[in-house]
């Protein structure tokens, strides 16, 4: 069945594609009660009754949000995060041709709940980038959006107050200053894009981006992919298999075609010319996948499809089974195979935070502990600036 927006239709009263006597249309009882803006109208249809609607209508309501415009006229690019913005996304490209011989470092949260802590995270974070600017480029991990296996928190974005009131326009927002500050502190940002949406609000903020293992399969993410403005690296899946992403960065490489939100909030064809810096970020999978001969594989695979075999490793998720304090044994692993000469590791991947381990979330702030992730388990800081240090330090005698 067909739904036009009420609104719509008042607003174009003389269109005669919209009249009401042009359509024939026939209200349906279960939504006049709704706010205008959520009420919409069913076509008529021959043979349909209006007790048929049920059949045919699963949603519960429509709810306004924010367009990209007005929350980028709200929250405005400074000069000082456009030029982080464009410095950092420039060096991420050259690393990945190696016309840059240093390594890319994203390290972060696993997830963003708490502003404090993103942004005394990202202090930290400014004071160690200046020190091993020479050898490493670092980029703070900042995830808004988190996949669910099944159920539970999905991140800042989707629901921000973490009491299932999904603000979603008060997320975006939230979202969007976070990025700006950390910006302007002169320390870039990466993200994953999970919802094909999401781009329309944050993109101009964000220095490298990344496709999860879940969503590597999905077309919707790898055309999304094709469009974006920055590198995006493609995990690999959570078997540990390597032709997903391979398949993802080709597709992404390529100019698509695609329903997209535009600066306006409304949907039209979006048309792209292609992302040529898609890459492989392994994860592992049913077993780790950092070491000597993984990466050897991954690179001939990547050669074999005559595409960037610029690798970056993510320390956590499979490549940790899952404990967050084996991040750092696979860190140092990877970090030895760099200097004995595989320049096909491009970057490495850290999930960390202020403190070390994880907790459920909680709607009350003061009754989470500071800086502690409510997702996946972290390292802490102490040990995430050891482990730069010492790469720092390794790298210095190339």
């Amino acid at each position: 069945m067909n739904y036009v927006n009420i609104d719509t239709v008042k607003q174009n009263p003389h269109d005669e594609a919209m009249s009401l006597r042009q359509i024939n249309i026939a209200p349906v009882p279960e939504i006049q009660n709704q706010p205008i803006q959520n009420r919409f109208i069913l076509l008529k249809s021959p043979g349909l009754k209006k007790a048929d609607v049920k059949y045919i209508k699963n949603e519960e309501n429509f709810l306004p949000l924010i367009s990209p415009s007005k929350l980028k006229h709200e929250i405005p690019v400074s000069r000082e995060a456009f030029n982080t913005l464009c410095s950092a996304r420039q060096s991420i490209k050259n690393i990945l041709t190696r016309q840059d011989k240093r390594i890319l470092v994203i390290t972060g949260p696993c997830s963003i709940h708490d502003e404090k802590s993103a942004l005394e995270y990202a202090e930290k974070l400014r004071i160690l980038k200046n020190r091993v600017q020479d050898t490493l480029l670092i980029v703070m991990r900042v995830y808004f959006e988190k996949p669910r296996t099944s159920t539970g928190w999905k991140g800042m974005i989707s629901d921000p107050h973490m009491n299932s009131s999904f603000d979603m326009t008060a997320g975006l927002r939230k979202a969007r200053d976070i990025l700006l500050r950390i910006n302007e502190m002169g320390i870039p940002a990466g993200t994953e894009m999970l919802e094909p949406s999401t781009p329309a609000y944050i993109a101009d903020l964000i220095s490298w981006s990344a496709v999860g293992a879940r969503t590597t399969e999905s077309q919707i993410h790898r055309e999304m992919a094709s469009g974006l403005p920055m590198p995006v690296g493609f995990k690999n899946s959570t078997d540990g298999g390597l032709d997903a992403a391979v398949n993802a960065i080709k597709a992404a490489s390529s100019a698509q075609s695609f329903p997209a939100v535009d600066q306006n909030g409304r949907t039209n064809i979006m048309r792209t010319k292609g992302n040529p810096w898609a890459h492989i970020v392994l994860r592992g999978g049913k077993y780790p996948n950092y070491d000597f001969a993984s990466i050897e594989s991954a690179q001939k695979q990547l050669k074999k499809n005559n595409l960037m075999d610029s690798i970056i490793v993510d320390c956590s998720h499979g490549n940790s089974d899952k404990d967050f304090r084996k991040q750092g044994r696979a860190w140092n692993d990877v970090m030895r195979q760099r200097k004995a000469g595989n320049k096909s590791i491009a970057g490495l991947m850290l999930e960390s935070h202020l403190n070390e381990g994880s907790q459920k979330p909680c709607p009350d702030l003061s009754k989470l502990e500071y800086g502690v992730s409510i997702t996946d388990p972290c390292i802490g800081w102490q040990e995430t600036e050891k482990l730069i240090l010492s790469a720092h330090e390794m790298l210095k005698e190339e």
